[in-house]
């Protein structure tokens, strides 16, 4: 990445003021990073354009973009934030501390068992410090690719060391940030080098299956984009091929690939709610919903647009080219409605705000809510679904969808019955019982631990109590076709 494709790449983004102010900090960087190498022997400013690149392609606003093109100045050259502050003001130091404080926190690589505990506590506390303004986060995990990308220049034993923290506290940092394209590109590139020989075999084994399924997939595509044109529905239609290491994971605990449904879905992007409802309405008249994964197979996910950006970019797709957003409100948590999964990230700003002001704070609850153990179980068909730690049967539910979740009268655990109150185990088979007639309980309050969870039962409470709730999910179906 040099200058000029940086700032051509940022032109067709950002107005002229913005770009003049990204130059400027191109140069000053280029000038304090001079006579400095990165490991594959390249100058060193390629890597904060790099990250500035990466911040622009999630859509960030430019003081982000900025603070990633001066984001190691600090740390490694005689640059100071007073410096910075006078040449692109505070908040662009604001965001160039936090990064270098987060790059701090880390407690070093030379015993990982005892390391990796350690940082996560670190930065659970310095996220609370920083933590009115999120985008010290978003930087930070832009750097963290970054050096993933280009890891193959380093030492085989610092390969794996780097890539063990970047699975193990930056990919759950991007999941928690509902980051998910950022997630799997952390965790495939930590795949690689963590478990080489089980990638290229997974990666093999991948490519002979969609190859195998392609024709089948054209064949579907062409027949419901024609159904849908024909009802002059407008959309977009892509396919979404599952990441190795997801494959890997699924397939360790389903042992055969040709029990695995969803290792390419068609994603249909329309844009609003009404739309989506009318394509699965259209996909219901061409196929029959699959609920015992028997015959063809095709999953479909339908999203409007606005689920699209939260599903790919999450935290960042609020910031999708809108300087509005970035005010001083913004920073005091007058943050625009959040998805269910990011409502963490108000409970943070608030423990900071507490924190600046010399209150209490519980920073144990943050390290446990970043990265927290999580736990796989399995639905009675063989999917796996992720949820943390200490999970009740009724998080579960309501993972797999929240009607499903509001009939629910009883759960067979691993094919036994078992209360509302059992504690989910990592391998557990849960089974929902569902009668028509079930409703959702004030008491189940106490009976769900996920943010999901809560926001779905608040929603299904008030529901039944005459008030109005929102729908903000997306449409996830599996189909066979009729005969």
């Amino acid at each position: 990445m040099t200058r000029d494709e940086l700032l051509g790449l940022a032109a067709r983004h950002y107005g002229k003021d913005a770009i003049d102010e990204l130059a400027r900090a191109v140069d000053f960087a280029t000038s304090h990073h001079e006579g400095q190498k990165r490991k594959s022997g390249e100058p060193y400013i390629i890597h904060p354009l790099s990250v500035a690149s990466i911040l622009i392609d999630w859509g960030m606003d430019i003081g982000t973009v900025v603070a990633g093109v001066l984001h190691d100045t600090v740390e490694d050259t005689a640059a100071t934030l007073t410096d910075i502050e006078a040449s692109f003001g505070r908040d662009v130091s604001f965001l160039v501390d936090g990064v270098t404080k987060v790059s701090q926190a880390r407690a070093g690589m030379r015993n990982l068992d005892s390391y990796l505990p350690i940082t996560k506590d670190n930065l659970a506390k310095l996220l609370i410090a920083v933590g009115e303004d999120v985008r010290v986060i978003i930087i930070k995990l832009a750097d963290r690719l970054h050096n993933m990308q280009t890891l193959q220049h380093m030492s085989p034993a610092k390969q794996k060391k780097i890539a063990r923290e970047t699975i193990e506290v930056f990919a759950p940092l991007a999941d928690r940030l509902n980051m998910g394209r950022v997630r799997v590109q952390l965790e495939e590139l930590s795949f690689k080098y963590l478990m080489p020989q089980a990638f290229n075999e997974t990666k093999l084994l991948m490519s002979s299956r969609i190859k195998k399924s392609q024709r089948k997939l054209d064949r579907v595509r062409r027949e419901v984009a024609a159904r849908l044109k024909s009802e002059g529905l407008v959309f977009e239609m892509d396919g979404r091929v599952k990441s190795v290491y997801s494959l890997y994971k699924k397939m360790d605990r389903v042992g055969d690939i040709d029990k695995i449904y969803d290792l390419i879905a068609l994603r249909i992007i329309v844009d609003d709610i009404s739309t989506a409802y009318l394509v699965l309405n259209e996909l219901h008249d061409i196929y029959t919903p699959m609920f015992d994964r028997t015959g063809q197979i095709v999953e479909f996910q339908i999203r409007t647009r606005e689920m699209h950006e939260y599903a790919e970019r999450g935290l960042a797709a609020g910031f999708h080219y809108n300087e509005s957003k970035l005010t001083d409100a913004y920073r005091k948590g007058e943050i625009a409605a959040l998805p269910a999964d990011l409502e963490w990230i108000r409970e943070l700003q608030v423990a900071a705000s507490r924190a600046n002001e010399g209150k209490e704070f519980d920073s144990e609850k943050f390290r446990m809510k970043l990265f927290s153990d999580r736990i796989f179980v399995n639905s009675p068909n063989g999917d796996i679904y992720n949820l943390p730690k200490g999970s009740f049967p009724l998080d579960y539910a309501y993972r797999i969808h929240s009607d499903l979740a509001a009939r629910t009268s009883g759960f067979k655990i691993n094919g036994v019955m078992k209360p509302f109150d059992y504690v989910l185990q990592h391998g557990d088979v849960v089974e929902v019982l569902t009668n028509k007639s079930a409703r959702p309980k004030t008491h189940w309050k106490e009976l769900v631990i996920t943010t999901h969870a809560k926001n779905k039962l608040r929603a299904q409470l008030a529901k039944e109590h005459g008030l109005v709730a929102q729908l903000t999910g997306g449409v996830s179906s599996l189909f066979k076709r009729k005969k």
